[in-house]
């Protein structure tokens, strides 16, 4: 286990976060799932990256209709660990022991009727969400008229990409999402240079909380990139950016 994180603080924060997202229904994290929980933080798990899991099973209860039970927290572990997978390649970690212990655990087994992995999502959906998110961080007024700017014209162009991402095939499909890579990549940018000072701090900050339980496996020069990595992510939620890369 990491020194950085109390293992305790940690189950307690994520029972009250459950809690919540049960509309005030408290299921105790003890015996098993208190274990479970544990296993998230002993393996480096940032504990926004668990409530990220928590959010995502949730969301997908819920589009299936009105829930009939409380979600417990056994029944997230899948989704923790999707999410944990993908902020680890986000950030360059290695990849570590967990996802094998918790698949050989029995914590989501049959019993849980939600266990079901998402789908993949197609290429015109994923553009008609990043232009929602797009428009949507325009009418907040959040950024400045620079940005807008770079921003109508990103919008512009993912508008014209989702006109054609349907029949797109081949060569044609990956030179789009390169494409798309690539104004990922310019957003990243704005936020970098347009973000109030507070923001870039604090962001900062979070990376280096994250990363904390990893710095004593990790080389100096592989810490420092995974560092940068995870505060150009944390950048992006603090200014409302969508990841406009496909994969």
């Amino acid at each position: 286990m990491s020194p950085s994180v109390d293992v305790a603080d940690y189950c307690r924060d994520i029972e009250a976060y459950l809690c919540r997202k049960n509309d005030g229904h408290l299921i105790r994290i003890v015996g098993p799932s208190f274990e479970l929980v544990a296993a998230w933080a002993a393996s480096g798990v940032p504990l926004k990256v668990a409530m990220a899991g928590i959010d995502r099973y949730v969301e997908r209860s819920q589009r299936k209709g009105p829930r009939r039970r409380p979600a417990k927290i056994d029944f997230c572990e899948a989704d923790v660990l999707d999410v944990f997978d993908e902020w680890r390649r986000a950030t360059g970690v290695s990849v570590g022991p967990m996802r094998v212990a918790a698949s050989e655990s029995n914590s989501s087994g049959p019993g849980d009727p939600d266990t079901e992995r998402r789908s993949g999502r197609s290429l015109p959906d994923h553009l008609q969400r990043v232009l929602g998110r797009l428009s949507a961080l325009r009418a907040s007024g959040r950024l400045s008229e620079a940005a807008d700017r770079v921003l109508d014209a990103v919008s512009a162009e993912l508008d014209r990409a989702r006109a054609q991402s349907g029949g797109v095939r081949g060569d044609a499909r990956q030179a789009l999402i390169a494409r798309l890579a690539d104004l990922d990549a310019d957003l990243l940018a704005l936020a970098r240079s347009t973000a109030p000072p507070d923001i870039v701090a604090s962001a900062q900050r979070e990376a280096l909380s994250d990363l904390a339980a990893f710095r004593a496996t990790m080389a100096p020069d592989a810490f420092d990139r995974a560092v940068d990595r995870a505060f150009t992510q944390a950048l992006r939620e603090r200014c409302g950016l969508p990841v406009v890369a496909f994969s």
